[in-house]
């Protein structure tokens, strides 16, 4: 790493409002207990008791299956339901329950009429369709990507090949790789809400083309931002996709081993890919923008860099747009794994220590498009509940799009939300994957390599946890 200092927290960098969540305590004994579970009865909910209903997602409207009562409605429909008792925490509740008696004295007017084991299904309540029609939504997010992860694992085999070709077949390499980055552009530029994904790990072993395929998506996503031509944009995808082409001429050994396990010999025998590559790319013919990328991905603003540790003023608008994005890829998938960034810490990393490396317009742009809380963070929710981000809005970048973890929800049926039209709601913070439970973590799936990728075609942001 080539900055001194630890991540630090994102409210130094976003002013994230913070949000408070009071645990009480001190709770009496509930009415009932079973093997470890604690429920109320019908008579006995009331608005502040956090509940947690062990029915399948689709059978209610509420958006998750355990909440804090919030209003009179809630509770209508809570007791709607008509179960013979309500698990809850009383832990995180906002005060004991009632004696029944007592709780049928108070709020009796809450109570509505059952309904009737006879009612068709079809006459379901309005709030019953609304959540309908956000399953028919997820799902067809759900399906979108899963389009764009079979797009994504297709470019990795299409980039691999191309890297093996491009010896033997120069010119013909080159204008594939060409149309291959054209179509990128056309989708990716010419959408202005295009959006990020977090994809999956199916082309995570192999290393050189999947951190090229990031850093080449994540560049084009800055490019209409900063004000790139789409002629530059596509020159630089043609270098980003090439930018570490030199590796594959030095031996895994090294190219694979961790920086805290090699010697300083090898470390600068790994660092001469940028020669090697850029011998390569003026071989095969690439264009003078796409190789000031080779020649460019390892230096810095502030002439940290190498090769030649040239300053920014000194270095192309495009190669100073891939140096940041391959700086940040390489945080968030560093070759020592256990060393990993999420991204939520490596934007916050290279804000709060590395400024000074890259061009500042290009940083708050990644920051900015990344979101407060990038694709991939692992976050716990404000009724606690812990949750990955999968998709960014960046007109409330404190309002993602998350997957939750929900014992009681099966993981392929995992509920999606839109922290944007949940207002009860938010993050209250990131927390590192390392320190959630196997089963949460089996669960929410949060993936040891970070991959991202765009769908041009919606409006509204979608993605698969990281």
């Amino acid at each position: 790493m080539l900055c001194a200092g630890r991540p630090i927290c994102a409210q130094n960098i976003y002013q994230a409002a913070s949000h408070d969540y009071k645990v009480q305590t001190g709770m009496t004994t509930p009415v009932t207990e079973n093997a470890g579970a604690v429920y109320l009865s019908s008579e006995q909910l009331y608005i502040g008791a956090f509940v947690m209903l062990d029915l399948p997602w689709f059978r209610h409207s509420f958006t998750l299956n355990s909440f804090k009562v919030r209003n009179h409605e809630q509770l209508q429909e809570l007791r709607s339901l008509k179960l013979a008792q309500y698990r809850y925490d009383p832990l995180r509740s906002d005060r004991p329950p009632l004696p029944i008696q007592a709780a049928t004295a108070v709020e009796p007017e809450t109570v509505t009429a059952a309904v009737t084991e006879s009612e068709p299904a079809d006459t379901a309540s309005p709030e019953i369709v609304i959540k309908r029609q956000r399953q028919e939504m997820v799902q067809r997010r759900r399906d979108n990507v899963e389009k764009v992860e079979r797009a994504f694992s297709k470019a990795t085999t299409v980039i691999r090949n191309m890297n093996k070709n491009i010896f033997s077949r120069p010119k013909e390499t080159l204008e594939e790789m060409g149309l291959l980055v054209g179509e990128m552009v056309e989708a990716f530029l010419e959408s202005p809400e295009a959006t990020l994904h977090v994809m999956s790990e199916k082309a995570g072993n192999e290393d050189v083309y999947f951190h090229s395929l990031n850093v080449a998506i994540l560049s084009m996503m800055l490019a209409k931002d900063i004000g790139l031509t789409e002629e530059q944009a596509r020159e630089m995808g043609v270098g980003a996709l090439l930018h570490d082409i030199g590796l594959l001429e030095i031996p895994d050994r090294v190219v694979k081993k961790p920086p805290s396990e090699s010697t300083k010999a090898e470390r600068n025998f790994r660092a001469t890919h940028v020669e090697l590559g850029l011998t390569t790319g003026k071989r095969v013919g690439l264009s003078a923008m796409a190789l000031s990328v080779l020649a460019q991905h390892h230096e810095f603003a502030d002439g940290s860099g190498y090769p030649k540790g040239i300053k920014l003023d000194a270095m192309t608008p495009v190669a100073r747009v891939v140096s940041l994005v391959n700086f940040y890829d390489n945080l968030c998938n560093p070759v020592e794994i256990s060393k990993a960034l999420t991204p939520h810490e490596a934007l916050s990393y290279m804000f709060a220590h590395c400024r000074a490396k890259f061009d500042l317009r290009a940083l708050q742009t990644l920051i900015r498009s990344l979101g407060v809380h990038p694709p991939g963070s692992v976050v716990q929710l404000s009724n606690e509940a812990f949750a990955v981000v999968t998709s960014v809005n960046p007109k409330k970048p404190l309002r993602p799009w998350v997957l939750v973890y929900d014992e009681s929800v099966p993981k392929e049926e995992a509920i999606m939300v839109n922290l944007e039209v949940e207002a009860d709601l938010q993050i209250l913070k990131s927390i590192r994957p390392a320190l959630l439970s196997p089963k949460i973590a089996a669960y929410l799936n949060p993936r040891k390599r970070v991959t991202y990728f765009f769908d041009g075609g919606n409006s509204a942001p979608t993605g698969s946890p990281a």
